[in-house]
């Protein structure tokens, strides 16, 4: 499977089969994750099944989903600005009673060598979202507001 980001293509580069038992990977995400997303700092993030988007800038190529444990791996943008072509482990948890905050993550790593080494990384500790994520808290995501399409009103008849 091929993703294309921003103009570029990056082949998705599967773990080993033996990586990927143990690991308990899984090849679809989580659906209430999927979406446009603001962040507790005001920043944006566009979330797909193959890409996550840190607006503006920073593009993730989601190459496996574990919904077991709760991370993602990724292949970094040759796009970004910083760590073009390394690995990312994003962590996330989902939240109670924090409206309008629903789920938050951590970039356990963003600039691993390979996935495999991403994936070994275990820094996250989702008993704690307030001090979790390496020492600090957890970035929370909260829904954005749909914008209308209004492509059809634009048009000509």
């Amino acid at each position: 499977m091929s993703v294309v980001v921003s103009g570029e293509v990056a082949a998705q580069q599967p773990l080993p089969t033996e990586l990927s038992q143990r690991l308990g990977i899984a090849d679809e995400p989580p659906a209430a994750l999927l979406g446009e997303y603001e962040d507790d700092y005001g920043s944006r993030h566009s979330v797909r099944a193959g890409e996550w988007v840190q607006h503006p800038r920073n593009r993730f190529v989601i190459t496996h989903w574990d919904t077991a444990a709760s991370y993602l791996i990724a292949r970094n943008a040759d796009s970004n600005p910083e760590d073009a072509g390394r690995w990312t482990r994003i962590d996330w948890v989902p939240l109670a009673g924090m409206p309008p905050y629903e789920w938050a993550f951590c970039f356990s790593t963003w600039n691993a060598p390979t996935a495999e080494a991403a994936a070994a990384v275990r820094v996250a500790n989702k008993a704690a979202p307030r001090t979790g994520c390496a020492g600090h808290p957890f970035t929370r995501l909260k829904r954005r507001a749909a914008v209308p399409d209004d492509s059809a009103a634009r048009r000509t008849p």
